[in-house]
């Protein structure tokens, strides 16, 4: 019963996580949303309000994040893994924030694919995509 109780949970925080992708236009304000899905290299760059946004990319990171370290919880039982995947993920917001805050400041049509994927770190859950391998790899050799 424990281990069903644990994949329903489990199922259940993927599901958030596909919820946070599939409501982003309504839950979280980022003008670039749209401007990446369409051809943008012909488009102007989309007017945008730069704290507000840098709010919501970090509302979006922090939602993203929480059910990434209970989903980290849940797939090792081992706080020393979540205690440490805290830290990463505190040291990629850290980074990554000051990199899109320049790419979003500094505007260059050459730079649109480096911030396109810049961006993705903060928006999508791809850090919990590098962190469960690793990390189960880790116990495999522990």
């Amino acid at each position: 019963m424990n281990n069903i109780f644990k994949i329903v949970l489990l199922m259940a925080l993927f599901g958030l996580l596909v919820l946070i992708r599939v409501f982003e236009n309504e839950l979280f304000y980022d003008p670039y949303l749209l401007f990446f899905k369409n051809d943008y290299l012909y488009m102007d760059y989309p007017r945008r309000e730069i704290l507000k946004l840098t709010l919501f990319t970090t509302l979006r990171y922090v939602l993203n994040g929480v059910v990434s370290l209970a989903i980290i919880y849940l797939f090792f039982k081992d706080k020393s893994i979540v205690k440490f995947s805290v830290i990463v993920y505190t040291l990629a917001y850290l980074i990554l924030i000051l990199i899109f805050l320049y790419f979003v400041i500094n505007p260059r049509q050459e730079d649109y694919y480096l911030f396109f994927n810049f961006r993705r770190f903060l928006i999508q859950p791809v850090i919990l995509l590098l962190l469960i391998p690793a990390f189960y790899y880790y116990k495999l050799n522990r």
